[in-house]
């Protein structure tokens, strides 16, 4: 059963989950799967049955008692709350290793993303073809924006260039920006950022699997107090 929600804004917490359930659930609508229970649609995204009932009842999805949440239609209310079933085209500035790995990724068009213009500051890439866009300079940013339109700016270059991109980014007009260098950009309130830091990934990760081999080393959690999967800032 869905009802409909209050306007208030989803927490970010909440919002940072809603991709997970998103995958799991297509998957197993992929699988034939028609309806599924908050247990066990909890299991699959490894958050306990009571959080995932408090996020999807921000939707205002309750799914129905004795049968749990229909997936297909739970499917189609995650995607709408997160852009998932609209087109949103995204320019990315930055086309070293990273930044051409993120050019060619399958799961962007997925999920409704759609790459509408490639950027890099080095002259020797300037006209080169990369999965079918051709590279532009630096300097034609603002002009790419206003032809193409990207909603969302990806910043894939080195630290020392990343404010630098991000403020061209900001006067062209975007407003959100998802930063993969590890520091942390200055941006005008109206302005979204999302940090993927790769190194505190690994050190997370290194963390976890030295509590493994040792689980007397569990003395202090990186994750607690403030480090996260990936900030956010506005």
């Amino acid at each position: 059963m869905t009802q409909a929600r209050s306007q208030q804004p989803i927490p970010g917490a909440t919002l940072a989950r809603l991709p997970g359930y998103l995958r799991v659930l297509a998957e197993l609508s992929a699988d034939g799967t028609h309806t599924v229970s908050s247990d066990q649609l909890a299991h699959a995204c490894g958050v306990h049955p009571a959080q995932l009932r408090r996020d999807l009842s921000s939707l205002g999805s309750y799914g129905t008692r004795g049968v749990g949440y229909d997936v297909d239609t739970l499917r189609a209310e995650i995607g709408d709350e997160i852009g998932w079933t609209h087109d949103w085209p995204v320019v990315i500035v930055g086309l070293g290793n990273l930044g051409s790995a993120l050019a060619g990724h399958a799961g962007f068009s997925a999920r409704g993303f759609r790459v509408v213009a490639l950027i890099d500051a080095d002259p020797a890439r300037e006209g080169e073809l990369l999965h079918g866009h051709r590279i532009q300079p630096m300097e034609r940013l603002a002009e790419v924006v206003a032809l193409d339109h990207p909603a969302i700016g990806v910043i894939a270059t080195p630290v020392a260039e990343a404010q630098k991109v991000c403020d061209a980014l900001v006067a062209a007009g975007i407003t959100s920006v998802l930063n993969f260098a590890p520091t942390t950009l200055t941006v005008p309130p109206q302005v979204t950022v999302r940090t993927v830091d790769l190194g505190l990934e690994l050190q997370i990760l290194a963390y976890h699997a030295q509590v493994s081999q040792d689980p007397r080393q569990a003395v202090v959690d990186p994750t607690s107090g403030g480090a996260s999967r990936a900030s956010l800032q506005a």
